[in-house]
């Protein structure tokens, strides 16, 4: 009895060999995985990862808006007396637009493109090209096609921009003599332009090919020209000089 119990032990079916093989393979242990190397240097290699130009800080807030938050907003309100605070004027917005329309009748891409690059440095944001909604034959322009750029700058780029326009731009215009104060629409907002790309500093006279005039729109909540006025005159725009007996808008009194 003893010889036949260890006959049976001895022989083991094939299939729960095969079975148990099975399961080494598939389901048993598993390889421990490879662990990723580190970076040499710790967290000096980490830092090193990172970009240069990416910035490790906020940027500050723009200084004009200080300036608006403690001197405008007192001074205006001291002179038209507003009874609340939200209620004086303040910049809401500033387009700025090029007019390629020749440009792109003559069929000159290169010029569109480069108008575009430099819009784009001036104001610190890509610009949106503008198409002609309908085919006016007289002017060789036809529906959809590209015929200009604009700009729309709001928030700290529109302070930033204001900023740099006032300090740096207008005073590089050839024999400047102010800005004309009849600039204003019914609601306050304020339109002049430039004939040429090159007052501001950030675009290289050298490389540029052409130049290339723009229009700037300055969007207050002004609802009186007067307000609008005396808004951006509070900012540093350099307005002409206003001749005695003749109001600010211009017109003769009597």
């Amino acid at each position: 009895m003893a010889d036949k119990e260890k006959e049976k032990h001895d022989k083991k079916p094939k299939g729960d060999a095969q079975k148990g093989g099975g399961q080494q393979k598939g389901g048993g242990q598993q390889k421990p995985q490879k662990q990723s190397k580190k970076p040499k240097g710790g967290a000096a290699a980490a830092e090193a990862d990172v970009a240069d130009d990416t910035p490790q800080q906020p940027a500050p807030p723009p200084r004009l808006v200080a300036v608006y938050r403690e001197q405008i907003v007192p001074a205006l309100t001291q002179k038209f007396g507003f009874k609340n605070q939200m209620s004086v004027p303040r910049l809401e917005k500033i387009v700025i637009s090029m007019g390629l329309g020749k440009a792109a009748a003559a069929g000159e891409k290169a010029k569109l493109d480069q108008a575009e690059k430099e819009l784009g440095v001036i104001a610190g944001q890509r610009p949106v090209r503008c198409k002609a909604k309908k085919s006016v034959a007289n002017f060789k322009i036809r529906e959809g096609q590209e015929t200009g750029l604009k700009v729309t700058l709001r928030g700290p780029r529109m302070y930033e921009f204001v900023d740099r326009l006032i300090t740096l731009a207008i005073p590089r215009v050839k024999d400047f003599r102010g800005l004309n104060p009849n600039g204003f629409d019914k609601d306050g907002n304020f339109n002049f332009g430039f004939t040429e790309q090159t007052v501001f500093p950030e675009v290289d006279a050298a490389a540029m090919t052409f130049q290339q005039g723009m229009n700037i729109t300055v969007v207050t909540t002004a609802k009186k020209p007067d307000e609008g006025r005396e808004l951006l005159r509070a900012f540093g725009f350099p307005f002409r000089g206003e001749k005695e007996g003749s109001d600010r808008d211009g017109v003769k009194r009597e």
